[in-house]
């Protein structure tokens, strides 16, 4: 009985392992389709040919304030998106949850955290989060050229909400951009995200 619970136990851990990184790094980046803060359809096929991040984000969340408030996100956006990356915030909270904002609130509370993504995306009803697996804010994957993921993971390596952390911090994303458009395979392509969780609707 006891083996059959430590092989259960072990089967578990391994199914969550499994799931925790439903896109792996090599994989197709599942197609999607979301509107903007303006009602605009915006299709990731729309950026074939282009390296493009994907950005868990809920405004109202200490770890993502942790970087929109010390300007590192910002840094991030700008320096990439001028080497001609895109960069898309997708908010996944859920009306009545967390981090929610109608389109119009949503794109204004985005200017006012000073954001320079490509654009910000309303994914309410969770449908793209969940089909990336997104398990936290901020949660980030990296596509490259060739639409394959080439990172899934943390934006760095120090989980804390601490400003003061952030120069000591491993930049996974940095790192991983840079490798990309170098045209070289990402050291470190799988990080565990950390942040708040997503906060989708209730089942």
């Amino acid at each position: 009985m006891k083996a059959n619970t430590f092989l259960g136990a072990v089967i578990g851990a391994l199914i969550c392992s499994a799931t925790a990184f439903a896109v792996e790094p090599g994989a197709k980046a599942p197609a999607f389709t979301l509107k903007n803060v303006k009602g605009e359809k915006v299709s990731l096929a729309d950026q074939k040919g282009k390296v493009v991040v994907l950005e868990w984000v809920n405004f109202d969340c200490p770890f993502v304030h942790k970087h929109y408030g010390s300007g590192n996100m910002q840094k991030l956006q700008s320096s990439y998106t001028g080497k001609d990356v895109v960069w898309l915030s997708i908010a996944s909270s859920a009306e009545g949850k967390e981090g929610y904002y109608a389109p119009k609130e949503l794109g204004e509370r985005a200017a006012k955290e000073g954001s320079k993504a490509s654009q910000v995306l309303v994914d309410a009803d969770g449908k793209v989060g969940k089909e990336y697996d997104a398990k936290t804010t901020p949660h980030m994957i990296v596509i490259d050229k060739e639409g394959k993921v080439a990172y899934n993971g943390a934006i760095d390596s120090i989980a804390t909400t601490e400003v003061s952390d952030l120069e000591k911090a491993d930049s996974y994303v940095s790192k991983a951009l840079d490798a990309v458009l170098a045209g070289k395979p990402v050291e470190k392509a799988k990080t565990q995200p950390y942040g708040c969780g997503v906060k989708y609707a209730s089942k």
